[in-house]
């Protein structure tokens, strides 16, 4: 499986997320939750944007070599730019399970939130 499908299998396993291609960025997958983007990507998934906690945020830039904050401002507001090998293995998936359950908890409406932080334990 892809990196992309298996990054895209991630994401809209959540409620109501969905995949959208934006035709302005080269058709770029775009995840989201009643029309806002809890994840960013370029078209292989080797480079994906996601929404922290700011102090994860912080920490995750200052620990992990392969990310750094988002551009166009976004990292200022807990935005990491995640650069991805080739074939990642089964602790990168883990941890971007992680990251994309909790961008997605940071940016869609609370009920929905609310769902997947019991699902996970983080209530």
């Amino acid at each position: 499986m892809s990196t992309i499908d298996r990054l895209e299998r991630i994401a809209t396993a959540l409620p109501e997320a969905e995949r959208v291609d934006i035709e302005q960025w080269g058709d770029h997958p775009t995840f989201r939750v009643r029309g806002k983007n809890f994840v960013f990507c370029d078209g292989e998934a080797r480079r994906v944007t996601l929404k922290l906690s700011a102090e994860e945020s912080a920490a995750v830039v200052a620990t992990d070599p392969d990310a750094e904050p988002a551009g166009y401002g976004l990292g200022r507001h807990g935005w990491i730019a995640l650069t991805l090998p080739a074939e990642p293995g089964p602790e990168r998936w883990a941890q971007l399970t992680e990251w994309v359950r909790t961008s997605y908890t940071l940016v869609a409406p609370k009920k929905l939130a609310r769902a997947v932080q019991e699902e996970d334990g983080t209530l």
